[in-house]
């Protein structure tokens, strides 16, 4: 499952393409590496597995029909500067009243028809491999702000049952390809990690508990992005901030709407 959001600059013209750089993609790396580590202990190794009964004003929120959004804990406002970019974390929950676990996780691993559920952020989907609880998906992402950005991403897909009520799942993007001109005759994919810095990276962990006369689902998406371009400061931060909440508001209404397409 992807949760899904890139970055679009407000004022494009003035950013030139951006190649990810070594550093940056080391503190994505090291940035990950702890907070797979926090999601481990905290949610899948005891303690409360879903985020939202760390609050019971957020569960409220979701059994009232709610999607609940937050930055991560030590995200700040979702989006971390690093040297070269900057990383975006950010924790979405909601629930499906009268679903069952294995109708949920059924349709979230229906890779083929994400085109469908997930459209318009996802226009094409597809399986490329299975290996028990592993998945490889490719999908191509589509976001349209001031200009449409069309990009290809390949992710490899795992999935954990804990027992009959409790499952979750990480997705690990591992290529980002911006595509020119998509969807016509001159369409080209630019080298891996040579555009414009939209989207270098992706991973997201789901959460799925059956309960209470359905199921909660929750997602934590963590990207790299390129930083705000010099100058532009005061007008591209606040896009950058709004997008991955946006994008992540949308991917759990689909969600949560999707066993009724």
């Amino acid at each position: 499952m992807r949760c899904l959001f890139l970055l679009v600059p407000a004022v494009l013209a003035a950013s030139d393409a951006e190649a990810l750089k070594p550093e940056t993609l080391r503190a994505f790396h090291g940035y990950v590496h702890r907070r797979e580590a926090g999601i481990e202990n905290e949610r899948a190794r005891g303690g409360r597995f879903l985020w939202l009964d760390d609050a019971a004003e957020r569960r409220d929120r979701a059994r009232a029909g709610q999607v609940v959004i937050e930055p991560s804990a030590g995200a700040g406002k979702g989006a971390i500067e690093v040297k070269g970019g900057l990383i975006h974390d950010w924790i979405g929950a909601a629930f499906m009243p009268g679903a069952k676990l294995k109708d949920v996780v059924s349709m979230v691993q229906d890779y083929d028809n994400h085109k469908n559920i997930y459209r318009p952020e996802i226009v094409d989907s597809k399986l490329r491999g299975q290996n028990g609880n592993r998945y490889k998906v490719h999908l191509r992402l589509l976001k349209k702000k001031v200009i449409t950005v069309v990009l290809n991403t390949e992710h490899d897909v795992e999935y954990f049952p804990l027992d009959a009520r409790r499952v979750h799942s990480r997705s690990r993007s591992t290529r980002i390809a911006e595509v020119d001109d998509a969807g016509t005759a001159k369409e080209k994919e630019r080298r891996f990690e040579e555009g414009h810095g939209f989207l270098w990276r992706i991973n997201s962990y789901w959460r799925f508990e059956e309960r209470d006369g359905g199921v909660y689902i929750e997602c934590e998406a963590i990207s790299l992005t390129r930083g705000v371009p010099f100058g532009l400061g005061m007008i591209v931060l606040p896009v950058i901030r709004d997008l991955p909440r946006e994008s992540l508001v949308r991917t759990m209404e689909a969600t949560r709407g999707g066993l009724s397409r």
